[in-house]
């Protein structure tokens, strides 16, 4: 069963659990919410298409067992620099504080490819010893393979080896995040 236990302002808002979490943060427009409905094989998460709407941070009970967490967007979301400060702030605030953390899915837009907020954040990551994993979406739509800036664990030790390769869509590359998270 899952259930949506809310939507936190603030770090210091959010529950103290028990329960690992996994995170889940990309570029503003990634199609986050579209991967974590299709990980969860429900839809929990709002979807947009307009960028920048999960404005919070929303947490997902997942069988009394873990806790999806659905981070704001960074980097395109038209919003005043003031306020994308201030997410990233809580973002690095989430990132350093959780112990329950357990592995952030940075997620990457393959048809547009790494960029320069993308390897910031996970500089960030690097820095602070906080494990994530690279994932991949909308990998069904056409890619824009040149100029593509490649990443790799050996350039980022934070970072898993394995880089996934997803689409929400058609359930692509679903069963791998499912089976790291713990979810049948």
């Amino acid at each position: 069963m899952i259930k949506f236990v809310g939507g936190f302002d603030s770090v210091d808002a959010l529950p103290n659990t028990r329960f690992p979490e996994y995170a889940f943060v990309g570029r503003s427009n990634v199609g986050k919410s579209s991967l974590i409905n299709a990980v969860l094989g429900q839809n929990v998460a709002r979807t947009s298409n307009t960028p920048g709407r999960t404005q919070t941070l929303n947490l997902f009970n997942v069988n009394d067992k873990i806790m999806i967490v659905d981070l704001p967007g960074y980097g395109y979301a038209r919003v005043s620099r003031d306020v994308a400060a201030r997410w990233l702030m809580r973002l690095e605030q989430y990132l350093l504080s959780r112990s329950q953390l357990r592995r952030l899915f940075v997620l990457i837009d393959s048809r547009i490819g790494v960029r320069p907020s993308d390897l910031e954040l996970m500089g960030f990551c690097d820095a602070n010893g906080i494990p994530y994993q690279v994932v991949y979406t909308k990998r069904d739509k056409r890619v824009r393979e040149e100029n593509q800036q490649s990443v790799s664990h050996e350039m980022h030790p934070a970072m898993a080896a394995e880089i996934l390769e997803t689409s929400a869509e058609k359930k692509i590359g679903i069963e791998p995040i499912r089976a790291i998270i713990g979810i049948k």
